[in-house]
């Protein structure tokens, strides 16, 4: 057998290594654009009808043209749309000076194949300034999911609270059995407006279910109308552009929010991508969902990910389909859900493209709860990566909108939103859920925290209160009857919001204040540096108060509570050593009185002791000094080293990074330096010492191992950037260097 590398062996184990890839297969749909078989851009009009687009005749369109010719495209523009060069349109894109209503406008008489023609031209950065201009809503927001495998209502509603106050603005859920349909959409309904006010929530099933949820008052928001590129892809899906449209006005038509679903990558996994490209595809798709009159589209390839992630440039192509999309004037909720890879280093560079620029929702669906209990398969991010999450956006100060919150914030949101479903469904008669299933949904984690409950009774008090005459009006009243009043005022607030039909604006969501937000009061106005969506003022400092950020005083304060060394104590100005039988251990001006213990939090005590029973193992005397003059360890040992009678001395800082040196070397010179002082034990230290001595005997020796810890810094950079602080400031340049006697503790 042929000897491997042990370095390909290792790679060959990386998680991203287990995602799939493959190389490109035009005829099979398997590429993401500039296909040889996409049409060239192309339009005619006739008599105010478009008779021929992107290569083809009138009378050998598909339904799909059929529809985007006489829907999507205005005819009165589109030939002078059409005839500016695309190139000239990417640049439009990304041009400060060129705003995007003008662009939105001009790209209303644009064919799909044009649409594709224009953004081949830019890269991922020129895509991402673009997508910063061309968004709908200047403000960005955050989808959450919400589910559990044992679709346990106290879960939801507690998982639903948290959500809306970690600041998501739309909650989705769905069901493993379609009959928990009506108490899963209860149960996030509800724990959504204990959480906060405002927050839009739907229940991703069959449509019929979705719009009689809808009809009750039970979700406020759709999206799970999907459309296909490809007439067959349509068929085999579901319906037609006509009958898609028909429902997106049955749901508007209620009040409720609606938005399309697509993404790269269908036609292709159904079988029917007609050898078109999944870019050239998807431009179909959306060109059909702005002819129905949706309020945006839920896209970023969504569950077929994996698929374009094969291939050469399929993150590109997702960011792409995001921006198209924006182009055409819809809210983009620019997926980032679905499990994209085993890799997280591949998962967060693919979100980064949505997230610096920033969506009208930046996921459509993170998974507010463990990905193991996330029933529309995993997710991308979830409940443990919530701090990761909020970290970044303090890194870079952008707005992914989840905001930091406290244990205690948490806690409090997920007990109300716990009590307020346990009051709905005692109001109503529904299975009762017990003060321990409230504090199991409060306190735990997963659905594997929870008592088990009675499915059967569950499903058929659902059923029954699906098809019976109970409406939002009756849970409402509940609420108010039960106790909950505040959350039974959000829910009538939500209603009168529907009423009003703001929330049916273009990319509107609600803010906890009832206010909406949509591309009317809040339009998108970056042109460029000083415009647009900023992160800051009151959310800035929301954002940037991640729990875990320590004032600076509280880092170091345990480093020096203690009082100071009793047992190191000033003899007086130290002058040079006669005797060669000794070694100068030099210390840092803060030592044994500002600082009291090292970064790792040894004792300074301990360390004194170490070092001096090292140097007398090997038969010669420690003399210690301290130096007042500076607090930079080589220039430490450096004076040490001039006061030595062997010329040996050993430099420390008081946050713990020591060296051994010699009269005769610079300062940034040595003989052994130990610059990472969280790896120093105590036995490192008595090995120093002993170190010090040998070199003073001029005996061979063997330098002490050095341990390596890469993530050493990232834990202690703070803390020593604030010792070496507390250090400097008791640094006295007038002040001599001083005999010290050391007297340890019996």
């Amino acid at each position: 057998m042929e000897k491997r590398s042990r370095r390909f062996a290792l790679l060959a184990d990386r998680e991203v290594n287990r995602d799939s890839f493959i190389e490109e297969w035009a005829d099979a749909g398997l590429t993401i654009m500039d296909s040889p078989n996409d049409p060239k851009p192309g339009i005619c009009v006739r008599d105010g009808r478009i008779v021929e687009m992107d290569g083809r005749t009138e009378d050998r369109f598909d339904m799909i043209d059929r529809f985007i010719a006489d829907h999507a495209i205005d005819p009165v523009i589109a030939e002078a749309s059409m005839a500016v060069d695309s190139l000239e349109y990417a640049r439009m894109l990304v041009d400060i000076h060129v705003p995007r209503h003008k662009i939105v406008r001009m790209l209303e008489g644009v064919t799909p194949a044009k649409l594709v023609d224009i953004v081949r031209h830019l890269n991922v950065v020129e895509m991402m300034m673009a997508l910063q201009k061309l968004r709908v809503r200047r403000t960005t927001a955050n989808q959450a999911h919400v589910t559990n495998r044992k679709e346990h209502p106290a879960l939801l509603a507690a998982d639903a609270a948290e959500a809306a106050w970690r600041g998501f603005a739309e909650e989705e859920t769905t069901v493993a059995v379609s009959r928990s349909a009506p108490f899963n959409a209860l149960s996030i309904l509800v724990g959504s407006q204990a959480g906060r006010g405002g927050v839009l929530t739907q229940c991703a099933v069959e449509e019929a279910m979705s719009l009689k949820l809808a009809m009750k008052g039970f979700t406020s928001y759709a999206e799970t109308l999907s459309v296909y590129g490809t007439e067959a892809t349509f068929t085999d899906g579901d319906d037609t552009p006509w009958s898609k449209a028909f429902l997106a006005s049955a749901y508007a038509g209620r009040g409720v929010k609606i938005r399309f679903t697509s993404g790269t990558g269908s036609e292709a996994l159904m079988g029917h991508a007609e050898g078109k490209s999944m870019l050239y595809l998807e431009a179909r798709c959306l060109m059909l969902v702005k002819g129905s009159g949706s309020q945006g589209v839920q896209n970023g390839s969504i569950s077929c990910i994996a698929l374009p992630e094969s291939l050469p440039g399929g993150v590109r192509g997702v960011l792409a389909e995001n921006l198209i999309a924006t182009m055409l004037g819809l809210e983009v909720a620019s997926g980032n859900d679905a499990m994209a890879s085993h890799s997280d280093i591949r998962k967060t560079a693919k979100l980064m493209l949505q997230l610096l620029p920033g969506t009208d929702f930046i996921t459509s669906g993170y998974s507010s709860m463990p990905r193991k209990d996330n029933l529309f398969g995993g997710g991308d991010f979830d409940a443990e990566d919530f701090d990761d999450w909020t970290v970044v956006q303090r890194d870079m100060q952008v707005d992914g909108g989840i905001a930091p919150a406290t244990e205690e914030e948490v806690v409090a949101a997920r007990m109300r939103g716990a009590r307020a479903i346990q009051t709905v469904y005692a109001e109503l008669g529904f299975p009762s859920i017990t003060d321990e299933e409230v504090n199991a949904a409060v306190y735990g984690h997963a659905s594997e925290d929870m008592p088990d409950r009675d499915r059967v009774a569950d499903l058929a008090a659902a059923e029954a209160f699906l098809n019976g005459p109970q409406t939002i009006v009756n849970v409402i009243a509940a609420l108010a009857r039960g106790g909950c009043p505040d959350v039974a005022e959000r829910l009538l607030e939500m209603q009168k919001q529907r009423l009003s039909g703001d929330y049916l604006q273009p990319a509107a969501i609600i803010t906890e204040r009832f206010e909406p937000l949509s591309g009317v009061n809040d339009p998108n106005d970056y042109v460029g540096p000083g415009s647009g969506y900023r992160v800051d003022g009151e959310r800035w400092e929301r954002l940037k108060r991640i729990p875990q950020a320590r004032k600076p005083d509280e880092v170091i304060r345990s480093t020096t509570s203690g009082q100071p060394l009793k047992g190191l104590k000033s003899k007086g100005p130290a002058q040079p050593g006669p005797t060669p039988g000794e070694v100068v251990v030099a210390l840092g001006p803060a030592f044994g009185t500002a600082i009291t213990e090292t970064l790792s939090g040894i004792p300074h005590e301990t360390i004194l002791q170490a070092l001096v029973e090292g140097i007398e193992t090997e038969g010669l005397v420690a003399r210690i000094v301290k130096v007042f003059q500076t607090s930079d360890c080589g220039f430490i040992g450096w004076h040490g080293a001039q006061l030595s009678g062997s010329g040996i001395a050993i430099g420390m800082q008081s946050k713990g990074t020591i060296l051994i040196t010699k009269k005769g070397l610079n300062p940034l010179n040595n003989l052994e330096l130990f610059g990472m002082s969280p790896n120093l034990t105590v036995e490192s230290y008595r090995t120093i010492g002993r170190n010090a001595a040998r070199y003073a005997k001029g005996l061979p020796v063997s330098p002490v191992p050095s341990m390596i810890d890469n993530m050493a810094r990232l834990r202690y950079i703070v803390k020593t950037t604030l010792m070496h602080r507390r250090e400097t400031e008791c640094v006295r340049a007038d002040a001599p260097i001083r005999e010290m006697e050391f007297v340890p503790r019996a």
